[in-house]
Formats: C-alpha cells, sequence, structure tokens
C-alpha cells in the first residue's frame, strides 16, 4: 500500500520513524521531502522552518502533488499544545485531500477533542490504529 505520513512537523522525528516501520512492512511509506531538514530541530526552530515552508516553499501543494496515486495517509497525532492526539490546521487540510482523493485516513491515536473541527474528523470515518501501525492493511 502507498501511504503519506502526515502530522505537525514538531512530531518529524517519529513520522521518520513511522516511514521506516511501514517500508519494513512492505508498504511504500513516504513524508514530504520539506521533511528532512527539521529533524533534530528545537520547537522553536522548528516553528519558524514550518512557516518558511509554507510561504516560501508551497509546502501545502508540494503535499498535494505527492499524495496523487497513494491509496492511504497515516496521521501522527501526538499530544501538543495541551491538546491530547493534537491535529493541526495544515493536517487538517491533508485529511481533507485525502478524503477527496478516496483515500483511506489512519489515526495513529484517537481522534482529539478539537473545538470546531471534531465533526469534520469523525465524518472523513478515519481508522483509530490506537498506536499499532500492523492494523495498516
Amino acid at each position: 500500500m502507498k501511504i503519506g505520513i502526515v502530522g505537525s512537523m514538531h512530531f518529524t522525528e517519529q513520522m521518520m520513524d513511522a516511514k521506516e516501520k511501514l517500508l519494513a512492512m512492505g508498504h511504500d511509506a513516504f513524508v514530504t521531502s520539506l521533511a528532512p531538514p527539521f529533524v533534530g530541530l528545537s520547537d522553536d526552530e522548528k516553528e519558524k522552518r514550518k512557516i518558511e515552508d509554507q510561504m516560501e516553499r508551497d509546502a501545502i501543494r508540494e503535499f498535494w502533488r505527492l499524495m496523487q496515486g497513494a491509496d492511504a495517509i497515516l496521521v501522527m497525532n501526538f499530544d501538543r499544545r495541551g491538546i491530547k492526539n493534537y491535529i493541526g490546521g495544515n493536517t487538517l487540510l491533508e485529511m481533507g485531500f485525502a478524503h477527496i482523493l478516496d483515500q483511506q485516513i489512519y489515526l495513529l491515536n484517537p481522534i482529539p477533542d478539537i473545538p470546531y473541527y471534531r465533526q469534520e474528523i469523525v465524518a472523513m470515518r478515519p481508522i483509530v490504529l490506537n498506536g499499532d501501525l500492523t492494523r495498516i492493511r
């Protein structure tokens, strides 16, 4: 299965780890080409780099292009900003893209309780993995 891995760029190290695990399981897993420079940066450095990528490197369209022909996305949703299983705005966009492209949406952890867009996430009918990548089929 061809799987794009998405999430806050603050979770880049976890995204890269998931990519390696999925590849070892026989999947064709990928992350945005903008992810590797985030590895090892502090949260402040990641925030600055994220803004630069969105504005100067057209990060949203870059991942849209990569998603073409994929079967699914894996959302890496961990605790952030005081929100359990955080999903940020850009990740929500990528989930919407996957939904429109008829791709399966996998959430590593349960749906976060985020006001204003929890229902949109529920409506996309993601499969919650509860941390178990072997459930991806």
